[in-house]
């Protein structure tokens, strides 16, 4: 069983992680990433609360991500980065306050979508 401890120290390393395959990935493949990023978004707002807590919303977004890495797809990032944010959101794991800096800080990196004028 993992403290609270390991749980923030292994969310803490896999949110740099993240940041770093941002940070590393050429223009074309972070334009993947925010689109990966605002997709699930999007479909993690879309998924209701199960008595308060985000955790259908964290578990489908690692779902994501995990058929995103199987596939060896750098999407996988965006996916990780919301499920990481929907886990900070609960506000209740030791220094979660600056983890959603660092987690603010990869989000700025990113672009939002690019919407069609009509």
């Amino acid at each position: 069983m993992f403290s609270a401890d390991d749980e923030t120290n292994h969310l803490l390393e896999t949110l740099i992680f993240s940041l770093n395959v941002i940070v590393r990935s050429n223009p074309g493949d972070r334009q993947r990433i925010s689109e990966a990023y605002f997709i699930a978004k999007t479909f993690a707002a879309s998924i209701p609360l199960s008595a308060g807590s985000p955790r259908p919303r964290i578990v489908a977004c690692l779902r994501k991500f995990q058929e995103h890495k199987e596939a060896e797809e750098i999407e996988a990032a965006g996916w990780m980065l919301m499920a990481i944010q929907e886990r900070i959101g609960e506000k209740n794991m030791p220094e979660w306050e600056k983890m959603k800096l660092i987690a603010d800080k990869a989000v700025g990196l990113l672009s939002p979508p690019m919407r069609s004028v009509h």
